[in-house]
This record gives C-alpha cells, structure tokens and sequence, in this order.
C-alpha cells in the first residue's frame, strides 16, 4: 500500500467513493430504492466470506430492522437510521487487504452498555452462531 500524503492508495480510493456517495446520496434523498440499489451494487463484486458477511448483514436487518434505510458507506454496504446517520456497516477484508471482514456500528447505534462497549467486530466467516450474535446486536443497536 503506497502513500501519498499520509493515505494509502486504498484509503484516498475510499475517500474519492464517500464524495461520490454523498453527492449521490444528496440527489437520491432518503429514497430507499436508491439506497437499495446501491448497496446491492456494493455487494455484488464481493466475493467468498466478503460476500457471504455482506449478503448475511443485510438479511438480518432487513428483517430484524426493517425502518433502517439501506445505505453505503466508503463504499461498504451498511444501513442508517431515519435521520440518515449511519447505525452499521460491514468493511470487507479485501477492501484494505486485511485478514477479517469488519461489522461496525457508528454511534447511531444503541449499544451503550456501561462507560464501555465494542463498536465493531472481526469476522472471518458467516456461521449460525454469528448470526444469531449479529441479530440480538441488531436489535439492540436499531433502539
């Protein structure tokens, strides 16, 4: 990964697709046709556990959170709450060339627990057991 300026190539690349986004997004409005779309176009180039992570997140809240508006973020498939912050999002392995996929919620998530709590999570493949976590996370998380 070489630098210019203090970013990787991936991390200016992922810059470049969050302007694109919001200049999408600005059009779009809170259209969840659109939103739709685009994560399932985020989606679909991913292949193996990415896709399968991916695919996997966004069944599970489309059922367990149906008021949460599909949405990209950096270009990774995520959703967003009413007020179009975003609540999660998954950050494939091979978008910086990392060893896990990253579930990640931003702080429209209702994860409070205490003065501490994981905001995002390693995962190396999409198992039941996974799903079952992601689901009860979810749900927390959707308020």
């Amino acid at each position: 990964m070489a630098t210019s300026e203090g970013l990787s190539v991936d991390e200016r690349a992922a810059v470049k697709q969050r302007a694109k986004e919001l200049r999408e997004q600005e059009k779009a409005g809170r259209n969840r046709a659109a939103g739709e779309k685009a994560v399932r176009e985020a989606i679909e180039p991913l292949e193996g556990s990415d896709r399968d992570i991916a695919e996997g997140m966004y069944r599970v809240v489309s059922e367990v959170a149906p008021d949460l508006v599909p949405k990209t973020y950096y270009g990774m498939p995520g959703f967003a709450d009413a007020a179009g912050k975003m609540v999660v999002f998954v950050q494939p392995a091979a978008k910086f060339g990392t060893r896990y996929a990253t579930l990640g919620f931003d702080p429209a998530a209702h994860l409070d627990d205490g003065d501490f709590w994981p905001t995002s999570f390693a995962v190396l493949a999409w198992t039941p057991a996974f799903e079952e976590k992601l689901t009860e996370l979810v749900r927390t998380a959707a308020g």
